[in-house]
This record gives C-alpha cells, structure tokens and sequence, in this order.
C-alpha cells in the first residue's frame, strides 16, 4: 500500500529518489518498473507496472467514440513512460513529463494507495489549500454518501 506524503528535491538530471519506505515493496512487487503519466490535475500519476497494466485494460475498454473517454485515453495513455528505478531507488523523470507537471526542483510524492502523485510543491500547496477552504456542506454524490470516515 502506497501511503503518505513526502517532499523531495529532483536532482540536476530529473530524478526521484523514491523514499526507502517504498523502495523494498517496488522492487518486490514489480522489479522496481513503473510507468509515469499525466493527471488532468497538471501533476504525474506514478503506477507500480502491475497496477499499470489494470488500468490501462479499464481504460482500453472505454468507448472510444465517447469525447471524454477518447481524450483520458489519450492523456494517460499517450504520456505513459516506461521508468525503471535504478540501484539507488532513484527514478529518472522525462523531460516532457517533468515540463508538463511544472517539476523543477521541490516536488511533494504522495501515496494513493496503488499509485503516487508527484506535485511541484508550490502547485500543491495551493491546491491543497483551496480544498481545503472550500465549502463542504452541501450534498455529497453518488458514492459519496455512503462513506463514512
């Protein structure tokens, strides 16, 4: 399980050190290979292979005709880079990626469970702050309503 929120310097090349809490279970569960894309969100989507690889059957399997599944599947699909961690848990984050994100120097890497978020600091910061101002009392949809936290 990917968890918690870590911040991180990129290196003068593009890399991410991964955090060493995360390392050892990289490498067990998909030999350390990892495909990176893009998030509507303008930040990256870091996917384990093996969870990859699910997703991209979900998403393979969306209408191709429907508008809005077209561009997701262009977006994720389109962007998805092939990174394998090397042996000093770094990764090697592309160069259109990075430029995507607005990654230069201090990025914040975010546990979601299957997958990481990797956040320009200053981007996320702010986002998290107007989340979190945001008003909340109004009617939950769909799934929501059911959770109880």
């Amino acid at each position: 399980m990917l968890r918690g929120a870590s911040q991180i310097n990129l290196d003068a090349k593009g890399r991410l050190s991964i955090p060493s809490r995360y390392r050892a279970q990289l490498q067990e569960t998909c030999q350390g290979q990892v495909i990176i894309t893009v998030d509507k969100d303008y930040c990256l989507l870091i996917y384990p292979l093996h969870e990859w690889e699910d997703v991209e059957r979900k998403l393979n399997r969306l209408p191709n005709l429907n508008k809005q599944a077209r561009r997701l599947q262009r977006l994720m699909i389109g962007y998805a880079s092939e990174v394998e961690m090397d042996g000093n848990g770094r990764l090697l984050l592309p160069k259109e990626l990075r430029a995507f994100a607005g990654l230069e120097k201090q990025v914040v890497l975010l546990g979601q469970g299957n997958k990481f978020e990797l956040w320009d600091e200053t981007r996320w910061n702010e986002n998290r702050d107007a989340w979190l101002a945001e008003e909340t009392d109004g009617p939950l949809e769909g799934e929501l309503e059911t959770l109880s936290l």
